[in-house]
């Protein structure tokens, strides 16, 4: 998710779950520049950001559509992924260079959901993560204050994340942001993955966010700025991300890949065998 800094999603409202959450919506809802709706009505509605007593949930409004799409960091799920990953030895974690580095910086341009962010903090590394599209930015800052507020993983998430709204394009464009070792991108792609779970997500997320017909772009800024690569991860069998250079090499999985751009090491595509 790359270029969005504005809110602007027809048929986007926010709404409490009880009324004392009402005033808490109500600022969400200022901050956002949506409208607060008390009764939603899925005939005027495309979506709906509901505050719940747990959490920001994300809603389709449609006939039939599946689960809220929420960010949730410490529960089962992650925490089974945090257990039994692979550790340093998860594709992931070879992709980013822990076993050459233990600790490297990362940038996290396309934040989205926060997981592979989150799971490179609990290894050691410092991540920035930038998340250009409001709607997706609120649900990963209620996300990371739930995970903060878990004694499990406060020291993590305060010393190891930061959150950033913005054009990651522009961000990694100032002389004066931040560098870091490791650039990671994510892009969003149509028809990316399989799995029941996933479409429920990217079809949300594409409806608030879009997709990422600049991926390119980002891709050429984020080698500009990483000292050491640049991390693309892509599905498995799709091509790498156009651009003026290729992958030095990648890291194949089930349904998706790594693409690694070594920044002292870049090929040109037209000296590419």
């Amino acid at each position: 998710m790359i270029n969005q800094t504005t809110t602007a999603v027809p048929g986007l409202a926010v709404a409490a779950a009880t009324p004392e959450l009402a005033e808490p919506a109500r600022i969400l809802a200022n901050r956002l520049g949506l409208t607060l709706v008390e009764t939603p009505d899925p005939n005027q509605l495309s979506a709906l950001l509901l505050l719940t007593e747990r959490r920001l949930e994300l809603h389709q409004m449609a006939a039939g559509a599946p689960g809220p799409v929420y960010v949730e960091l410490i529960g089962e799920t992650m925490g089974y992924r945090l257990r039994h990953g692979g550790g340093g030895k998860q594709a992931l974690a070879r992709a980013v260079g822990l076993k050459g580095h233990p600790r490297p910086t990362v940038i996290d341009a396309t934040a989205g959901l926060g997981r592979d962010a989150f799971i490179l903090a609990s290894l050691g590394c410092r991540v920035r993560m930038i998340e250009r599209s409001p709607v997706i930015h609120a649900l990963l800052a209620d996300g990371l204050n739930r995970a903060a507020a878990d004694p499990a993983s406060a020291l993590m998430v305060s010393q190891r994340i930061r959150l950033l709204l913005g054009n990651a394009i522009d961000l990694l464009a100032q002389p004066t942001f931040p560098a870091a070792e490791v650039v990671y991108l994510d892009p969003m792609f149509p028809g990316r993955e399989k799995s029941a779970l996933v479409k429920k997500e990217m079809r949300l997320l594409r409806l608030v966010a879009g997709e990422d017909p600049d991926a390119e772009l980002l891709l050429a800024r984020a080698l500009a700025r990483a000292q050491s690569r640049v991390v693309v991860k892509r599905p498995r069998i799709a091509p790498p991300l156009s651009g003026p250079v290729r992958p030095n090499y990648s890291l194949p999985g089930k349904s998706s890949r790594f693409d690694i751009y070594l920044v002292r090491m870049v090929r040109p595509v037209d000296q590419a065998g």
